[in-house]
């Protein structure tokens, strides 16, 4: 495990407080122990990658109107299977170009 090392950027960081129901709070103190990592760092961590998935969600609730309206202008489909595997693949972190449309 690398352990990190702070910098000036981390000193101007601003606290943040969470209210949490005990059961959680005593969950997360127990996972922090069993994987010998620091709370405060897992948390920092859990809310990083909460907020770039929930970005990447806004982006595609944004772009969906746009499909659609291109649908309807160009009438070219993409099959359901198609953009079940580009979507599983976005899902799975891979940043790539939609599937090319059909006449």
């Amino acid at each position: 495990m690398i352990e990190r090392r702070y910098t000036l950027t981390d000193a101007i960081l601003r606290s943040m407080s969470v209210k949490l129901d005990s059961e959680t709070r005593s969950r997360l103190d127990q996972l922090a122990q069993s994987c010998r990592r620091i709370l405060h760092r897992m948390l920092r961590e859990a809310v990083a990658q909460y907020v770039e998935r929930e970005e990447k969600r806004e982006v595609f609730r944004q772009d969906t109107p746009k499909a659609w309206e291109e649908y309807r202008t160009t009438g070219l489909p993409v099959t359901a299977g198609e953009a079940d595997a580009w979507l599983a693949q976005l899902a799975d972190g891979d940043d790539i170009e939609p599937p090319e449309c059909h006449i």
